[in-house]
């Protein structure tokens, strides 16, 4: 009977009254996160069939070249994830690689899996860190005992695809002025936990579709920290990582800040493992979220500036972000308060009438990822379809309410400076300095 009465009163709207109800689907959400990934993912899957020549031209040049290329991995507490992740390594089809782990002062059994590990010739160096310094400090780390002339940072919980390494390097070779290449990520355990379920769809729009999308438009604003290459040179010039949770954002900004493209590749897969509860999501995100502001308002401002050094996609970048995550969030709360103040008399309909909505859009963009990820996607993954109709309520009200709270403390009270992921003497020192 509701669902009756809501159609009914949905299709007796006139355009005004419908934009009045619906504005945030039909004026943003639809148009920046439908009707743009359908047209832009359709000019890249034909731009790609047109680009096939070219893409084996680079393939031919990398094997010809042959460079060394450093993964590094640091982790923490992680020595259960590693020795899938150096199987994957092991399988991957270019061959000219090292593997330089750092164990970030772990205190469960992570040192005897990794020594191990090159003992039998798995691993080429394992360091361990006695004492915690932060994961930008263990890629740090990493780095200055890698040889590369490119470098791979993988998360230590993750594994590849068999052609990531080779995949995720093939951009280099298409153009000499790209600086970093960020691989696709993908959830490993998406049958772990009805979470790790919804956040399978969620990386799929959000990082396969979503990071294609911005890459293909010039305004890619962060490689996973999972599976991103750089350029070592360019590594070398920026002194590596600062730290801070955000730091993937992070080195991504400051590498378009010198002026070089940062593009994703959506065929380079990478698997990582989701937090299974919904408890350990939100501390993830409320870490995530936090460094938004604490990196694309506060440390790089100066890219929305109309300085000398002025970039129009470099603005673009950070600007769209912070449009569309931060200004919007609160307005999505301004007009949930305008509803429930002005119109509690068709409160109900218009939840519904938002839910399928949200739910139609969904299914759409989960189509728009199948077409871009067909050949790579694994039989459990077109299963998540069955998810799809929760997924408004999981990206619209649970990951909403996380994302408002982690940007109150942030403006409020600076929380990632207080965040635990970083030893408290370093996170004090990046305080003082305001970095």
């Amino acid at each position: 009977m509701i669902f009756e009465n809501a159609l009914d009163f949905f299709l007796r709207m006139d355009t005004a009254k419908m934009l009045a109800y619906f504005w945030p689907f039909f004026l943003l959400d639809m148009t920046r996160y439908l009707l743009l990934d359908v047209v832009v993912i359709s000019i890249y899957s034909v731009k790609n069939w047109f680009q096939r020549d070219k893409i084996e031209r680079a393939r031919r040049q990398l094997y010809s070249e042959k460079p060394l290329v450093s993964l590094i991995i640091p982790g923490k507490n992680e020595g259960k994830h590693i020795p899938r992740l150096a199987e994957s390594l092991a399988r991957q089809t270019y061959k000219n690689i090292e593997i330089v782990i750092v164990d970030d002062g772990s205190d469960d059994d992570t040192e005897e899996i990794c020594r191990k590990l090159e003992q039998e010739g798995k691993i080429d160096r394992f360091i361990r860190n006695e004492v915690r310094g932060g994961k930008a400090s263990a890629a740090n780390t990493a780095m200055r005992f890698s040889h590369g002339k490119y470098i791979v940072h993988i998360d230590a919980d993750s594994h590849l695809a068999f052609d990531s390494v080779e995949t995720i390097l093939l951009p280099f070779y298409m153009d000499p002025n790209i600086g970093a290449v960020g691989g696709d990520v993908r959830v490993a355990n998406t049958g772990d936990a009805f979470v790790t379920r919804l956040q399978g769809i969620e990386y799929m729009k959000a990082i396969s579709t979503g990071r294609t999308v911005s890459s293909e438009l010039g305004i890619l604003r962060i490689i996973a920290g999972a599976h991103g290459a750089f350029r070592r040179d360019i590594l070398n010039r920026l002194h590596g990582w600062d730290v801070g949770p955000g730091l993937d954002g992070d080195i991504t900004l400051k590498i378009r800040k010198l002026g070089f493209r940062v593009v994703h590749e959506p065929h380079a897969v990478c698997y990582t493992n989701v937090p299974k509860t919904f408890r350990a999501l939100a501390k993830q995100r409320f870490r995530w979220d936090r460094s938004m502001v604490r990196f694309r308002v506060r440390k790089h401002r100066d890219i929305l500036l109309m300085n000398s050094n002025f970039s129009i996609l470099n603005f673009l970048a950070s600007a769209e972000n912070i449009f569309f995550n931060l200004v919007l969030d609160f307005k999505w709360w301004i007009y949930i308060i305008q509803i429930v103040l002005f119109n509690p008399s068709v409160l109900e309909y218009i939840f519904l009438i938002n839910l399928i909505l949200y739910m139609l859009a969904n299914y759409l963009e989960f189509l728009v990822a199948c077409a871009l990820l067909h050949s790579s996607m694994r039989r459990r993954d077109f299963f998540l379809v069955l998810y799809i109709p929760l997924v408004p309520i999981y990206t619209g009200i649970y990951l909403r309410i996380v994302r408002t709270y982690a940007y109150i403390m942030e403006f409020l009270h600076g929380a990632s400076y207080m965040d635990k992921w970083n030893p408290w003497k370093v996170s004090r020192v990046v305080k003082r300095e305001k970095l």
